[in-house]
């Protein structure tokens, strides 16, 4: 690692604003997901690809892609998948029907591996004083580009031709290829080896199964011959292919190192905060849209909307260095308990607070404030763990469970939004109560998410977080540096 890095401010802000940008593909095309059928003269039902698709290639990639990372170069995979970004924005931008259009989206999705890639990167590259806070705002940026792109989406879709979102894009993605390619040095840590190819069309075919059965189930059905199929498939491929990995010489995943507690546990609380966080984004858009007349609607438009979700997106920036310094004092569990407890809180206030603009800009701060902590925690958790050659790999992962957290959250709560609904004016809207209960789930995943951080180890995870060149959590034996000793899993 270096550890005297004087671009260490450049190589942070450059990877920071990628994840941001790579973020920004999840809400971008939110405000044209009711328009989408008219532009790409398609059916409602199979206009969703183009919401789905992006879905699952970030879920494929960013194993893979962190896997590739650890073995040929993390900066090389970055750029790599920033490349995908520029070219499916481009794509996308020249389309004018479905088929290109979900390329395009598809693309895009595989440059979500840019944000394991970056916390690795800083990883090994970053002095261990700024270790914790730049790693915990890049993780912290999934939800602070999400958050900031749902107006700035909104803004554009509303005044100029839709191609232009696609176009913007393209230039953040180019931008941030060149920052890339001048500022961020190459990591020097390899982990060398084969790839599994086995291993990746395994686990990219029970991915494929499992997000496509819990994506399209609803508009399927969830006891269709498809649906169950996909499931089955899934869940056959999955344990096939853990058979494989843990049978391998140089696996994909290393499942030995992935089923330790401090591992299993962090990502499994991963998954209920991606759905929590995904809670938001989706419940209380169209809280804020719904008509006014409903009796508890607040008629806004989206653009509104949008900007009301945006405080959420700084909160979170700025609770990422804070999460940092409690990691720093107590170790990452106690950050992650708190912002898992934090999320609760603000899903308990949406409940009763539901009545004005001023109240959902309040509850989407507390939670956003949560996610923060919770994200900015996670990959000093996951890091603590894992050998440094496997740290793209391992991120990797962790990410790619919180989008499987907020798959689930986007099939749980938009079951429960279209099954609990009222007549209005012959149109069935989801109902106050119906709002009521998705909060709650959102909440209760957070419950979950605290419940199972409980139980992750504490002293031992500081002590491991300290020794591996994160930003201290405790005290270092005499005579010890904080990058001298090596990280066991």
């Amino acid at each position: 690692m270096s550890t005297h890095s004087p671009r260490a401010g450049a190589v942070t802000s450059v990877l920071a604003f990628g994840g941001i940008v790579v973020a920004l593909m999840q809400t971008l095309v939110v405000p044209l997901i009711s328009d989408l059928p008219a532009l790409l003269h398609a059916s409602t039902a199979d206009a969703t690809w183009v919401i789905t698709a992006t879905l699952l290639a970030g879920a494929v990639a960013t194993p893979v892609v962190g896997r590739l990372g650890d073995m040929f170069g993390k900066r090389r995979m970055l750029l790599g998948s920033l490349g995908m970004l520029v070219a499916g924005s481009v794509v996308s931008a020249l389309s004018d029907s479905l088929a290109p259009m979900v390329v395009g989206r598809a693309l895009q999705g595989c440059a979500m591996g840019v944000i394991p890639l970056g916390i690795s990167i800083m990883r090994d590259e970053l002095p261990p004083e700024k270790l914790g806070t730049a790693m915990a705002l890049m993780s912290s940026s999934l939800g602070v580009g999400g958050a900031l792109g749902l107006p700035g989406a909104a803004l554009l879709a509303q005044h100029a031709d839709w191609h232009a979102l696609f176009w913007v894009s393209a230039g953040l993605g180019a931008a941030v290829f060149i920052l890339v390619l001048v500022l961020v040095p190459e990591s020097r840590v390899r982990s060398g080896g084969r790839f599994d190819l086995v291993g990746g069309v395994g686990l990219t075919a029970s991915l494929l199964c499992l997000l496509l059965a819990i994506s399209k189930g609803a508009d399927w059905g969830w006891a269709s011959g498809s649906t169950g199929g996909l499931f089955g498939a899934g869940v056959v491929i999955l344990l096939v292919w853990g058979w494989w990995e843990l049978r391998s010489a140089q696996p994909l995943v290393d499942l030995r190192t992935t089923v330790g507690r401090q591992v299993l546990l962090t990502n499994l609380a991963s998954v209920m905060v991606g759905f929590s966080m995904f809670g938001m984004s989706l419940v209380l858009p169209q809280l804020l849209q719904m008509p006014t007349a409903t009796g508890y609607g607040l008629g806004q438009t989206m653009l509104v909307a949008g900007l009301c979700l945006a405080p959420a997106g700084l909160v979170m920036m700025v609770v990422a260095a804070l999460s940092a310094r409690v990691t720093a004092a107590f170790g990452p569990k106690v950050s992650l308990m708190i912002g898992a407890a934090v999320i609760a809180t603000g899903y308990g206030l949406g409940i009763v607070l539901m009545g004005a603009v001023w109240q959902l800009i309040l509850v989407a701060a507390v939670i956003g404030a949560g996610i923060g902590f919770a994200f900015g925690s996670m990959p000093a958790l996951i890091m603590a763990a894992v050998p440094q050659s496997e740290t793209a790999s391992a991120n990797g992962l962790n990410a790619l469970m919180r989008a499987i957290g907020t798959s689930v959250a986007s099939a749980v709560l938009g079951v429960v939004l279209a099954h609990m609904t009222t007549d209005f004016g012959g149109y069935a809207l989801p109902s106050e109560a119906g709002f009521r209960t998705a909060m709650a789930i959102g909440g209760g995943a957070a419950i979950g998410a605290l419940v199972l951080t409980a139980f992750l180890p504490g002293r031992r995870a500081r002590a491991a977080t300290v020794s591996d060149g994160a930003v201290p959590a405790g005290p270092v034996p005499e005579g010890q540096s904080a990058t001298q000793s090596t990280t066991s899993g």
